[in-house]
Formats: C-alpha cells, sequence, structure tokens
C-alpha cells in the first residue's frame, strides 16, 4: 500500500512539475503572429529564455522588426 502511493505521489509531482516548466507566451495570437517571424529571426538565441527577456531582445533590435511587430510593442507601451 505505501509503495502504491508513494507512486502515485511522485508520479502526480513529475507531472506537475512539467506542466509548470512549459512556457506561456503573452499577447494574444494575432499579435504572437505579427512578431514570430522577428523573434525567429532576431531573437532566436533567447526564445526559451521567457517573455521578458525576448521583449528585451525585439526593444534591442527595434530598427530591425517589422512594422506590424513594432505596431504590436507600442500598443503594449513599450
Amino acid at each position: 500500500m505505501f509503495k502504491a502511493l508513494l507512486a502515485t505521489t511522485l508520479l502526480v509531482s513529475a507531472t506537475v512539475g512539467a506542466f509548470a516548466q512549459a512556457p506561456q507566451r503573452s499577447g494574444t495570437p494575432e499579435e504572437q503572429k505579427a512578431c514570430a517571424p522577428d523573434v525567429s529571426r532576431y531573437c532566436r538565441a533567447v526564445m526559451n529564455d521567457g517573455d521578458f527577456v525576448i521583449l528585451g531582445c525585439l526593444q534591442a533590435n527595434r530598427t530591425k522588426i517589422s512594422k506590424k511587430c513594432d505596431a504590436v510593442l507600442r500598443s503594449h507601451g513599450q
């Protein structure tokens, strides 16, 4: 009985941990679509580092990003 309870607890813990590590992206699907090519082109190295790091990368490449992505950033006060 104890072994079954321990196995179940470990399985649930591992599952919750896996979901907690899944990256979540900010913005609407349209906003993500507008910036996805710029993120792939200019920020590929930091794509898995979180939204704030990606935002910093897009801001650092502001003169190079598309007008659509620039409009998304401006609409959020960036």
